[in-house]
């Protein structure tokens, strides 16, 4: 039978979210309230019994000077994407979108298409012959990925561009992760290579201390990820999303037996910070979100200390992976992201390439509009 779908309240959101072992956080109704320049709807889909068994997160876009709306679903929606009926749970919501205005619609199926382990990156590397990931043999496929992206085709969706290691306005494609479900701490720590074990006992030594953080030492990550910003030339967020990141995602966790949603590390040398980072956690999926640094002291290695001390909580909580989020697919030394790649791979994770990000344009001349204005930007 064809799920309907219908406009559901953030708890019935919530609470879906909560049954399952994991779903992006972009796709948490408290998602909505951080994106405060997007208006947002919580999506239910429904079976014949009426139970609740898909949610999406929509974010509304307004074009200026006309309602008309470009509607995102970032890293969803949560739905079940092998379904041999597919098309029959998007129809409806492509129907609904367009009734609420939406002239496009943007969405990041959560499906793994293929997966490399760390042993097969670094061959890649080593590889004159190889220039990108997706020319390295990948260690794992899945089939059923190939199928979706078949049948979003033959359904008029058109796959959007990569979204680098997720720096601009599309989230990442390829991904870096390190599976810890059913593995102890000294087998994820055994997987790291020479360097990363050599770079935390050097922390260790050093006298580098790791400690969690509160709202109040919000400002404290703010300078240092200016100082990252200025460093690596991209436009940096303000103090005041932060702090609203902090406020929304952990008024969502205000029971005693969840997470904080969202964490702070700072990493201290004799006292001063160093290094930070954010974590964000849903269900058993935890993600490595921002990072920082000062461009002192780098050579105590906090960054390492740090990452080794939120896999170690991560670990602590039950989590199954660790995600360190965005990577670019280019295995060349000259490209700007390889030292992303590089000192992800360190870890001995794995990288995984996801499906992308999807349009489907309910307004061609608008959609053909949009694309003009954002590839002028």
């Amino acid at each position: 039978m064809s799920p309907t779908l219908r406009t559901i309240s953030r708890e019935q959101h919530l609470a879906y979210i909560r049954s399952l072992p994991s779903a992006s956080h972009m796709q948490v109704p408290a998602w909505g309230d951080l994106k405060s320049e997007w208006r947002s709807e919580s999506l239910g889909w429904f079976d014949g019994d009426d139970k609740l068994i898909g949610v999406g997160l929509v974010l509304y876009r307004q074009l200026p000077k006309v309602k008309r709306y470009l509607a995102y679903l970032p890293e969803g929606p949560v739905i079940n994407w092998f379904a041999p009926n597919l098309e029959e749970w998007l129809r409806p919501m492509l129907a609904h979108l367009k009734q609420q205005g939406a002239f496009s619609v943007k969405m990041g199926p959560p499906v793994v298409i293929r997966r490399w382990n760390a042993k097969a990156i670094k061959a890649g590397i080593q590889d004159p012959e190889v220039k990108r990931l997706r020319d390295v043999e990948a260690t794992q496929l899945e089939p059923r990925a190939f199928e979706v992206a078949d049948r979003l085709r033959r359904m008029g969706w058109q796959q959007g561009e990569d979204g680098g290691a997720g720096f601009g306005d599309v989230q990442p494609r390829y991904v870096f992760q390190i599976p810890l479900r059913d593995r102890s701490l000294e087998e994820v720590h055994k997987d790291f290579n020479q360097l990363w074990r050599r770079n935390i006992k050097k922390a260790e030594k050093a006298g580098v201390v790791v400690e969690r953080g509160g709202y109040e030492d919000l400002e404290e990550w703010q300078r240092l990820y200016e100082i990252t910003a200025e460093r690596d030339r991209f436009r940096p967020r303000p103090l005041s999303y932060f702090q609203l990141m902090w406020r929304a995602l952990n008024a969502e966790t205000a029971s005693p037996v969840e997470e904080n949603r969202m964490r702070l590390y700072i990493a201290r040398h004799e006292g001063e910070a160093v290094a930070a980072a954010t974590m964000l956690v849903v269900g058993g999926h935890v993600w490595y979100s921002y990072g920082a640094s000062a461009n002192h002291k780098r050579e105590v290695r906090p960054s390492n200390a740090m990452q080794w001390q939120m896999l170690r909580d991560a670990h602590a909580m039950g989590a199954h992976v660790y995600d360190m989020r965005g990577i670019g697919d280019i295995l060349d030394e000259s490209d700007h992201l390889f030292g992303l790649i590089q000192f992800k791979v360190g870890t001995g994770g794995e990288a995984a390439e996801y499906l992308g990000e999807w349009d489907f344009p309910l307004n061609k001349l608008l959609h053909k509009a949009l694309d003009i204005y954002m590839s002028r930007r």
